[in-house]
């Protein structure tokens, strides 16, 4: 499997200079095996993605972790939407409250020139259930489990060929406020798993500030990580203030010997 990072960020794009490296795009991140491709979510790092798959007339697959804006933002801009009778099959995950059509929805107000209704591609937004095990969407093996994040969403784990990649964002490990998941739960749902791409947005001096937001500090996701036997971590989420220098600080000073840990970088595929 491959995974491409094209929305690196937490939050709210953040362009400049302190961010070129890492990127400054929110979530969209690529897994590929065989030829099949899955898009989890579609945040602002979608519309790269869209100018790349604009050539060619495959089916387009979404998963999304929830509808928060950093998620679905960047769909507005995604170029196959325009595109006529382009199928385009969107998974959305249950949230609190339910709103599967949100991804269309935010066209629909006074916050966008472009209603969904002159989208020419034919999309299809498809309801998932709260958690489920071995499900095929677009020829590979996904299975999810409940994320601890304000309104709720999936994170997700995807097979192929005894390799399994998990993508766990917006996630707060020890949550207080929006627990659905305890660390066993997690380590368990994990066990099976090569590569993890989790939630890492904050420093463990930063939490107490943003304790019920919905995400985990570095060290948490280590943690996690490590208690699962992973054997490659991509922290992703990157806060929006933290800099290519402070992610790279991160990484040289947090290496371990049974454990790879990667800054998730845009424009960087993984093979797993």
């Amino acid at each position: 499997m491959k995974v491409t990072f094209y929305g690196t960020r937490g939050s709210i794009p953040t362009p400049g200079e302190t961010t070129v490296k890492y990127g400054g795009n929110t979530a969209c991140v690529l897994i590929e095996a065989d030829n099949k491709k899955l898009i989890f979510d579609a945040g602002t790092g979608i519309k790269k993605l869209g100018e790349e798959l604009a050539s060619n007339n495959e089916p387009v697959t979404i998963v999304l972790s929830h509808n928060h804006w950093d998620h679905i933002q960047g769909f507005p801009f995604f170029i196959p939407a325009y595109q006529k009778n382009r199928l385009i099959n969107i998974y959305s995950a249950p949230t609190q409250p339910i709103e599967h059509n949100a991804i269309l929805e935010q066209m629909d107000m006074s916050t966008f020139p472009v209603p969904s209704k002159d989208l020419t591609a034919d999309i299809n937004i498809i309801p998932l259930m709260n958690e489920f095990e071995n499900m095929i969407i677009n020829g590979l093996c996904v299975s999810a489990i409940k994320i601890n994040h304000p309104n709720g969403g999936l994170a997700y784990k995807i097979s192929h060929n005894s390799k399994v990649v998990a993508y766990v964002t917006d996630n707060e490990i020890y949550s207080k406020d929006n627990l659905n998941t305890d660390f066993d739960s997690w380590v368990a749902f994990l066990s099976d798993v090569d590569c993890l791409v989790h939630d890492a947005q904050y420093t463990d001096l930063e939490m107490p500030l943003k304790l019920g937001w919905g995400h985990s500090s570095i060290d948490q996701a280590i943690k996690l990580a490590k208690a699962a036997k992973i054997k490659v971590l991509i922290l992703y989420s990157h806060a929006p203030e933290r800099t290519d220098k402070e992610l790279d600080k991160f990484i040289s000073d947090i290496q371990f010997d049974d454990l790879q840990i990667i800054a998730s970088q845009e424009g960087k595929t993984h093979e797993v």
